[in-house]
């Protein structure tokens, strides 16, 4: 599952196909306003909290060995009930539920696209030789924290289905808004110390093989992080008065 991204969850099962429509011969490549609002709605109306996009880069394309340009990424919020759950295979049971849940509506947004002309592919969500992070990245809509998860604007307890499709026109984002948190990371710290099994090394760098989280469910960096406890804005806002601070000094 793509968790934050749910990356790396083997407790999860493979999603069944859900495709009703078959692509396109020849695709359209341009989206209305009109058209991309009603996609919005219908993820809405499911659940999901917003769609971002990825525009991939040459370089991107080149390292990971894929042949497409254009991702949408659709995201949706794990339950403050699941999150707060103890690490156990009863949570990760219901977090396959949750994964298969989104994962269905996702093939009704792929195939609301083919209907309207365009092609649209899931992107496999288990996939070992992609990292659906770096996507995420290319959409400049989101940045890693410390404790190596996905933080959009949405929350940190974002996690997200992807699609690639044939639409060049979709609103791409230029630049970053999101790069002051890796300042206000450095200043933070409370994943490191608080992280149960200590994953990180001696200068404070994530040790992904040591994490638990996507073996047994342990979500206590995302609980303890001010961005899940306080949300996106008024962490903005105390990292501008901190900001502030600093540079009077």
């Amino acid at each position: 599952m793509i968790n934050v991204t749910f990356e790396g969850f083997r407790y999860h099962k493979p999603l069944p196909d859900f495709y009703k429509i078959e692509n396109p011969q020849n695709p359209k490549n341009e989206i209305s306003d009109e058209l991309l609002m009603e996609l919005t709605q219908l993820a809405e109306k499911h659940g999901f909290t917003g769609i971002s996009y990825s525009k991939l880069s040459v370089e991107f394309k080149e390292e990971f060995n894929i042949d497409f340009d254009n991702v949408f990424i659709f995201k949706f919020l794990m339950g403050d009930e699941l999150i707060k759950m103890d690490p156990s295979a009863e949570k990760g049971k219901l977090m396959d539920e949750e994964f298969q849940e989104y994962g269905m509506h996702v093939y009704e947004f792929a195939d609301f696209l083919r209907k309207n002309g365009f092609q649209a592919d899931l992107i496999h969500p288990l996939a070992d030789d992609l990292s659906m992070r770096a996507i995420a990245m290319q959409s400049n809509d989101c940045v890693i924290t410390r404790s190596n998860m996905c933080l959009f604007m949405d929350g940190i307890n974002v996690s997200f289905f992807m699609i690639h499709t044939s639409i060049e026109n979709l609103p791409f984002k230029c630049e970053n808004e999101m790069l002051w948190v890796e300042d206000f990371c450095s200043t933070c710290g409370v994943c490191i110390e608080r992280c149960p099994e200590g994953a990180f090394d001696e200068d404070e760098n994530f040790l992904r093989k040591l994490c638990t989280a996507h073996r047994e469910g342990c979500n206590e960096c995302l609980l303890r992080c001010p961005f899940y406890k306080r949300g996106y804005d008024k962490v903005k806002k105390r990292y501008e008065r901190m900001k502030k601070r600093r540079e009077n000094e």
